[in-house]
């Protein structure tokens, strides 16, 4: 056991939500690589990868996405129980669900992360074609388009990664983390 109580990390989950294309994803694997060099153990779940298995079952219905979530927050809890810090990169677009998600854990826990990219530049970026393809009316139900999205109202970080680049958001999460305890100290022994 280390000398120095602020050198032990105390596991939480970083829930990054945000529209499709906002960045959680780029956001998450680059604070999860810095993590991991610091000798910290977490684990990225990210909404594309758990859909693919676990929740493969799943549509894109309000109650389906509600399903994913309450899936991905339990997974979330289990981690967390192990040990880990657990970063979570998923749209949840419902603020009910992810206040459902908040209430599994404990006081600092949670750490609700809005990535706040207006939707104009999420529709220029989509890497997948997602939104070309909603607005032609081939992806129906897309988050953004004719599905909501509901702005968390007091998230603990907002990252405007239309305004700031992926190392730069990674920075704010990491000086959160440290000063909320859940990190050790970059310098500490």
């Amino acid at each position: 056991m280390p000398s120095n109580p602020s050198a032990v990390p105390k596991p939480c989950v970083v829930w990054l939500t945000g529209l499709s294309a906002a960045g959680k994803t780029s956001i998450a694997e680059s604070l999860q690589d810095t993590l991991r060099a610091r000798g910290l153990h977490c684990y990225l779940l990210d909404g594309d990868m758990v859909r693919r298995g676990l929740s493969r079952d799943l549509g894109y219905t309000d109650r389906d996405r509600q399903e994913h979530i309450r899936r991905v927050g339990e997974i979330a809890r289990l981690f967390l129980d192990a040990g880990l810090i657990v970063l979570v990169a998923l749209i949840s677009p419902f603020r009910a669900e992810r206040n459902a998600v908040r209430a599994l854990f404990g006081e600092g826990q949670f750490v609700e992360v809005f990535v706040n990219t207006p939707l104009a530049i999420c529709e220029q970026r989509d890497p997948k074609g997602l939104y070309r393809r909603a607005r032609a009316g081939q992806v129906p139900l897309f988050t953004g388009i004719d599905s909501p999205y509901e702005v968390p109202e007091q998230p603990e970080v907002v990252l405007p990664a239309h305004e700031i680049g992926i190392e730069d958001c990674v920075a704010r999460l990491l000086d959160f983390l440290q000063r909320r305890g859940n990190i050790p100290l970059r310098d500490a022994p």
